[in-house]
């Protein structure tokens, strides 16, 4: 209810009630804007709060060059999905699934915002459900709504292979002196307390800790610096497990973040009215909060339908939302294209433990390796010059296998199909080094490095 409203209705009450009898006019109207002012407040606080619309004017006024770079992405992610209307081609194929390795620093000043493993995992597997369609709230959106949701086809998983080339977990925990971070990206930095990113351009970096003020997280955009690109959430709304707020204990923050750090704007589009860029998803007035009932209809609202208040880019509570739509999982996908701002992603391969480089921290945090048949491949010479043959048998086994090969940095150099026995690959073009060469996918894959001399 506007501020204004809330004052007249309000006033209408206590004369109702005798009040303006009881007190002089001043003291009354000190009265009324006293209640008014401490509803407002515990109204705001029970709200969710997003801070990456803030976070990006903040970042833009300390560092204008950022605004030019956010904005070429966004022209990035436009010209894609325009030539991806145009001509049936693209740089990942239709269905390809897109693996995020993410790392998640958890910095902590108490015991309490040192969570668990179970609670990171449990966000981890919200996040997955959610992006993937598999959400077991699905069946709580409505049908005119339900037939545009969509798996974006893009999944997370905890980092394996550190930047070093080292096994990894995917956790890092750091205890600070600070007892509050605010969205100013000091947690993201070891010299203000908090902790250095890994390599944004290869891992999706997550920072837990203790979020002041109502903001319950905030992301990057596409575009901004490197050191601080990734997502910011407060501890106690982060998983479905813990100690967490009643009302944000989904893991829908996260997802809400995580689709703004992939091109994906807030459903109202930051303005009364406003555009989100994704053609599927209902003009609206505003953002929505709490729970609200279908249908939601504002001035603003096109159809009968009105709102789509379970879209996980609203304001709603984390049990009334549910769905991103076809158009917004394209604006996600348009990142990977290749030239824009996420297409790294596409090479890295730090989601496989079995692609560990160097040799193993001191706790070894890596799971034991699927055992695999060693008999049904070779790869031939080793170490190699000019070429090399992929040898599988029997040949009736491979049902078009799908073949990589990385360079040691997770570059992607080769990539194709095995339709026969033997496939010979040429490495002249290759500059000497370790390659890895990985055949298959899931359960069945095959990794092996091959040294080209």
């Amino acid at each position: 209810m506007p501020a204004g409203t809330a004052f007249r209705t309000l006033a209408l009450i206590l004369n109702s009630k005798g009040y303006t009898n009881r007190y002089s006019n001043s003291d009354f109207m000190k009265t009324l804007t006293g209640i008014l002012l401490l509803t407002l407040s515990c109204s705001l606080q029970a709200q969710r709060n997003c801070g990456s619309e803030a976070y990006k004017t903040q970042l833009v006024q300390n560092n204008p060059a950022v605004a030019q770079s956010i904005q070429a992405a966004a022209l990035q992610i436009k010209k894609t999905l325009e030539q991806n209307r145009l001509v049936a081609r693209r740089d990942t194929s239709a269905n390809e699934l897109i693996n995020i390795p993410v790392v998640i620093h958890v910095v902590y000043n108490t015991p309490e915002q040192n969570i668990s493993e179970t609670q990171i995992l449990s966000q981890l597997t919200a996040l997955n459900n959610d992006f993937s369609n598999q959400n077991s709230d699905k069946v709580n959106r409505p049908l005119v709504f339900d037939n545009v949701a969509a798996d974006a086809r893009i999944r997370f998983c905890l980092a394996q292979v550190a930047p070093d080339g080292r096994p990894a977990k995917g956790i890092i925990r750091k205890q600070t002196s600070m007892s509050v971070f605010s969205a100013d990206d000091a947690v993201k930095s070891n010299m203000r307390g908090g902790d250095d990113a890994w390599d944004s351009k290869k891992y999706l970096n997550i920072w837990v800790c203790n979020l002041g003020g109502r903001t319950l997280g905030y992301a990057s955009l596409p575009g901004s610096p490197a050191n601080v690109d990734g997502v910011v959430i407060g501890f106690d709304v982060f998983g479905t497990v813990g100690s967490l707020r009643p009302r944000f204990n989904k893991g829908r923050t996260l997802t809400h973040e995580v689709g703004h750090w992939l091109g994906v704007k807030h459903i109202w589009g930051d303005t009364e009215c406003g555009d989100d860029e994704a053609d599927d998803t209902p003009r609206q007035r505003t953002y929505n909060f709490g729970c609200p009932s279908f249908p939601t209809v504002s001035a603003c609202s096109e159809t009968a339908d009105g709102d789509m208040f379970m879209n996980f880019m609203d304001f709603s509570d984390d049990a009334c939302m549910n769905m991103f739509t076809v158009e917004q999982k394209k604006r996600m996908r348009a990142l990977f294209a290749t030239g824009n701002f996420r297409n790294n992603f596409l090479a890295s391969f730090a989601c496989d433990s079995t692609l560990v480089q160097a040799g193993p921290v001191a706790v070894d945090t890596v799971a034991a390796p699927v055992p695999v048949k060693q008999d049904v491949y070779k790869i031939y010479p080793n170490p190699a010059s000019s070429f090399v043959t992929l040898e599988y048998t029997p040949a009736a086994a491979l049902i078009k296998k799908s073949f990589t090969v990385y360079s040691i940095t997770g570059v992607k150099v080769l990539s194709g199909e095995l339709t026969k026995e033997k496939t010979t690959l040429s490495l002249s073009h290759l500059m000497r080094g370790i390659y890895i060469v990985r055949i298959g996918e899931g359960s069945e894959t095959i990794t092996r490095k091959i040294s080209k001399q």
